[in-house]
C-alpha cells in the first residue's frame, strides 16, 4: 500500500521543485525543520516512500512529483558527476566510447575511474562501476556538458581502446 505525502514533506519537496533542484544537501532543506533530528526522520519517511535517493554521505536526489509512479530517468554522466561532487573522476570504458560514437551498442555498465571509491552502485536501473584507480593514470580526460551540466570522461582517443 502506498502513503501519500504528509504537509510538511510536500511543503520543502515544492520548494526544491520550484527551484528546480533535484540533487540537494541537507543545508538546503534545514530551514524546514525545527531540528536535525526532525529532517532525519522526514529524509528517511522519503526514502522509503521512494521520493528521495541518497547519493553519497551528504548528497540526494529528489523524485520529482511529475514522476508517474514513482519512475523517474536520469543522465547517467550527471547523476556520476553529482555522486563524486564533481571532481576527481573519469568516465571511461563502453560508456565513454558510446558518447564518442564508436561503438552503437548502448552501455549496460558505466565504468568510472576515481581514487576515493570502489565498487558497484546501481540508481534508476543504472549500473555504475568505480574502479579505484590513482589519478597519475586515468586516461587523458576531456570536461564535457550535457544539459548545462558538466562532467568529465575519457577523450575520444584514449577511448578507442573499448572501441
Amino acid at each position: 500500500m502506498k502513503q501519500g505525502l504528509s504537509q510538511k514533506e510536500l511543503a520543502f519537496i515544492s520548494k526544491l521543485e520550484l527551484r528546480e533542484k533535484y540533487f540537494f544537501v541537507r543545508d538546503d532543506i534545514r530551514s524546514n525543520f525545527a531540528s536535525d533530528n526532525e529532517m532525519n526522520v522526514y529524509i528517511h519517511r522519503l526514502k522509503k516512500k521512494g521520493r528521495v535517493i541518497k547519493l553519497n554521505k551528504s548528497k540526494y536526489f529528489l523524485v520529482p512529483i511529475k514522476a508517474v509512479g514513482q519512475k523517474w530517468s536520469e543522465y547517467p554522466f550527471i547523476l556520476i558527476d553529482e555522486i563524486m561532487n564533481g571532481e576527481d573522476y573519469c568516465i571511461a570504458g563502453k560508456a565513454a566510447a558510446h558518447y564518442w560514437k564508436l561503438i552503437d551498442q548502448i552501455p549496460f555498465e558505466f565504468l568510472v575511474f576515481t581514487p576515493k571509491k570502489y565498487g558497484v552502485m546501481k540508481i534508476f536501473n543504472i549500473r555504475i562501476n568505480f574502479k579505484r584507480k590513482r589519478k597519475k593514470n586515468f586516461p587523458k580526460i576531456v570536461e564535457r556538458k550535457i544539459r548545462g551540466h558538466k562532467f568529465i570522461i575519457a577523450s575520444k582517443k584514449e577511448s578507442l581502446q573499448w572501441k
